[in-house]
């Protein structure tokens, strides 16, 4: 393990997907130094490695580009994965992002020292210590499957694992889950499956990706919710009508409560009587599966379209508090203990991703700089003015945004109050027991 000295004076960014690469650009032009690590071969993080071939992004270009490098003209409305990973290789050669990139460099360890400095533990036996720490590592790869009594005789996989429709060819095909995954390879299935099942625990919004000749994520306006809910309520019930008639349960839960299904291949399908809708699995008997209104179907292959942990198994027990899907730091980033611990992009907006990291990767540098200049650990400062966490992971864009623009009003003003609301204990972060983390073998069952 390298001495006190050897400390580098920098940051360390773990991931090369959007938000990493959006906050390297952030720190070159602030002059933030940092070095990079990416445990792939190619960023792009799930454009490069977990997006399917025939995927395409269910937000808009307009809203899915980052402002300061747009995407070409010529892309269409909805890019596919491959116009989406091409974009952000242009995006780190256009910036001279992609030569401060360590490719197939993998962390197995971050873990805070005596003295505020961080160390990092890389898969080769190499330790580095660095000033802060930047985690950008995504939250779509620790697959969630859901679990049922019984044994399937057939193929079962999760949505991560799915790549081409040839998977589907031929086969008797049952995806279970009703989220964005779930119903681009529902559809996939009820063009080249023998058959296609959607099995749904309860009802959702589906949503068609264009109305009124733009996509339906561009409708969502600096509006309150409540307004926002009116107006695409309306627009449902022109452009879809009641669920009822396409099989499907009616939504158990607000619009905009958790995240719509964005797909007008879904409904066409289900119309079409190519898609055939169930309740939820009851459970696995051999070739079949029955559903809870005990109805079965013979299946050869199930698709686990049912999400994802956010995770960080490399980060020392006890430096992030995450309670499902929400993580708890302040600001959707800054660690309500320790000094430069930032964890980015584990948040859901209903929106794409550039127009958000952008503001958030401002923020993120600005604070940095402001962490500099104070005595006591942002978080800390944070916690005594009473600032809320996060209770959720999805967010409402405009929302983000205008608390961007509040966090970065208040940056200045904390260097000077901090002495009035800290003492000395505030600085004495528990340095964490190295135990690994310990995750139930029973698996969640919410999709």
């Amino acid at each position: 393990m390298p001495d006190l000295e050897d400390v580098l004076p920098r940051f360390a960014i773990i991931g090369a997907g959007p938000s990493g690469l959006c906050v390297a650009r952030t720190f070159v032009r602030h002059g933030i130094p940092y070095d990079q690590f990416e445990a792939d071969a190619a960023l792009g993080g799930i454009w490069y490695h977990g997006a399917y071939a025939t995927a395409h992004i269910i937000s808009s270009r307009k809203i899915s580009q980052f402002p300061e490098y747009p995407m070409p003209a010529g892309y269409p409305d909805f890019p596919s994965q491959q116009q989406v990973l091409d974009y952000l290789n242009a995006y780190a050669e256009h910036f001279a992002l992609r030569d401060r990139i360590t490719f197939n460099k993998k962390i197995t360890l971050v873990q805070p020292l005596p003295g505020g400095s961080w160390n990092l533990l890389f898969e080769s036996g190499e330790y580095r210590r660095y000033k802060g720490v930047v985690v950008c590592n995504g939250h779509h790869w620790d697959r969630r499957w859901p679990s049922y009594s019984g044994q399937f005789n057939g193929e079962i996989i999760h949505s991560k694992d799915y790549k081409s429709p040839e998977q589907l060819r031929g086969r008797r095909v049952l995806v279970i889950g009703g989220g964005n995954s779930a119903c681009d390879i529902v559809s996939e299935a009820a063009r080249v499956a023998a058959d296609a099942h959607l099995s749904l625990r309860h009802g959702y919004w589906f949503m068609p990706k264009t109305a009124l000749g733009k996509p339906i994520v561009e409708l969502i306006g600096p509006y309150p919710l409540w307004l926002q809910r009116i107006v695409h309520r309306v627009v449902l019930a022109i452009c879809v009508g009641d669920y009822r008639r396409y099989g499907l349960p009616l939504p158990n839960h607000r619009l905009f409560d958790r995240h719509p299904s964005v797909s007008t291949e879904a409904l066409h399908y289900l119309k079409h009587g190519r898609i055939h809708p169930h309740p939820d699995v009851a459970r696995y008997d051999g070739a079949e599966v029955e559903f809870v209104d005990g109805t079965r179907v013979g299946a050869d292959l199930i698709v686990c379209a049912t999400g994802y942990h956010v995770s960080y198994p490399f980060l020392a027990p006890g430096l992030a508090e995450v309670r499902g899907s929400v993580v708890r730091n302040y600001w959707g980033m800054i660690s309500p203990q320790y000094r430069h611990l930032y964890l980015v992009g584990w948040g859901q907006p209903r929106s794409g991703f550039g127009n958000l990291l952008e503001p958030l990767a401002e923020t993120l540098a600005q604070s940095i700089k402001t962490q500099d200049r104070m005595q006591f650990p942002l978080g800390a400062v944070l916690r005594r003015l009473r600032m809320p966490l996060p209770e959720s992971h999805l967010a409402d864009p405009f929302q983000l945004e205008r608390g961007y623009r509040k966090a970065r009003r208040l940056l200045p003003l904390l260097p000077r109050i901090e002495r009035w609301l800290c003492s000395e204990s505030d600085n004495a972060a528990p340095l964490p027991v190295l135990s690994p983390p310990v995750r139930s073998a029973e698996p969640m069952r919410v999709y």
